[in-house]
């Protein structure tokens, strides 16, 4: 199982955002921070957008900003923007209804792996792009101080 980078991808895009909101930034300016592609960077705010998180202005100048303040962007709302679907999933392929184990595991994962889903979730929620702002700033300051 694959975990998606699409939450980091994004949750990346929005601390910059908010970190330079006085201006606007390109999507090539956030793509060479993540050393990435700009058209990745793009889809991945294209659905900020859809979801309200991002702004975007085209021609001479223009770019992305937030569409919230940061203290009001949360990392699910990141998250529940551009993943598609549960990070856990069951079987591929239904298990043995001949087997004790592969009779019942799909249903004792589903309830187990949706709390774990909630729990996430629920953590997520907790920390906003704000408070990520103030930890990279937190801990640059820190890197200064040791050169």
């Amino acid at each position: 199982m694959a975990i998606s980078s699409r939450s980091a991808v994004a949750i990346h895009a929005l601390t910059m955002l908010a970190r330079w909101s006085e201006r606007t930034l390109t999507s090539a300016e956030i793509a060479d921070s993540l050393e990435s592609n700009p058209v990745l960077v793009r889809r991945i705010l294209g659905s900020l957008r859809d979801a309200g998180l991002v702004e975007s202005t085209e021609g001479r100048g223009g770019g992305w900003t937030l569409a919230r303040a940061p203290r009001a962007i949360t990392l699910h709302d990141a998250y529940a923007a551009v993943e598609t679907g549960p990070v856990l999933t069951g079987h591929a392929h239904p298990p043995s209804r001949e087997c004790e184990v592969g009779r019942n595991i799909q249903a004792l994962l589903e309830t187990e792996f949706r709390e774990a889903e909630q729990a996430m979730e629920e953590r997520l929620g907790r920390t906003t792009i704000a408070h990520l702002v103030q930890r990279v700033l937190d801990r640059e300051r820190e890197l200064d101080l040791q050169r």
